[in-house]
């Protein structure tokens, strides 16, 4: 990376900063998690290769401005990692998971005091459903939170009913309101569950894609278009399609 970023590497490696990275930072995420749901190890192989190499292209451009270079980087996660399992690497003692993130994020607090809040570390730029499930997990780890999945069920119905009024007689900005509520008692339904919901929407989107596709070809064969098809036919090689995945 250094050579392409020379004077004498590549034009376009040389013209990029920090901020035109940022995308395919987010993108070569996605492409490793999309390689981790297909259990296609060589494509993750590759992927993550991709990745790393997302760190080494930022760490490049720092050690440039003399800010910090990629050996700082690795030292910082070892130290870290040492510094929030004492557990391990000194005398701490955490029986459980559970144990273990309490402690970690009890270290992280100490490191970084937080001066606005305990949410303020949780970054306003994630997508929605992250960021949900970040603030869900941080103000549970303090005790604010319900005492069983029951009672979030329980939540849930709720809300459902509150959206169920909003769409009859509410105007709009409270339709979406209510419908943001019941997004959120879903998210925390999930982390009472030990589901991840980025990755369960994830998964269910590709099943969508796969199932709309068979969909699609389906009705190809027939001779047919989506617009030509009516929901009938859709939806008898849906079924079919939902068969085939049993």
């Amino acid at each position: 990376m250094a050579r392409l970023r020379s004077p004498g590497g590549c034009p376009w490696d040389r013209e990029q900063n920090f901020d035109t990275i940022k995308p395919y930072l987010l993108e070569e995420t996605y492409e490793v998690m999309d390689a981790i749901d297909a259990r296609d190890w060589d494509a993750l192989a590759e992927e993550l290769g991709d990745l790393l190499l997302q760190s080494v292209f930022f760490a490049q451009m720092a050690s440039e401005e003399g800010r910090f270079d990629i050996t700082d980087s690795l030292q910082a996660i070892n130290s870290k990692l040492i510094r929030r399992h004492p557990h391990v690497f000194a005398d701490g003692d955490a029986k459980t998971p559970d144990d273990v993130k309490r402690r970690w994020d009890e270290i992280k607090a100490s490191e970084k005091p937080r001066a606005y809040g305990l949410l303020s570390g949780v970054s306003r730029s994630l997508p929605a459903l992250v960021e949900a499930q970040q603030i869900a997990s941080r103000a549970a780890g303090v005790g604010f939170d319900w005492e069983s999945v029951e009672q979030v069920f329980e939540k849930m119905r709720e809300e459902l009913a509150e959206l169920d009024a909003a769409r009859s007689s509410g105007p709009q900005e409270c339709i979406e309101d209510e419908l943001g509520d019941l997004l959120f008692v879903l998210v925390n339904i999930a982390r009472f569950l030990k589901v991840d919901p980025e990755q369960a929407l994830r998964k269910t989107n590709a099943k969508f894609r796969k199932r709309f596709a068979h969909v699609e070809n389906g009705l190809a064969a027939q001779g047919k278009t989506l617009r030509e098809s009516d929901i009938r036919e859709m939806e008898l090689l849906w079924q079919d399609a939902k068969r085939k995945d049993k």
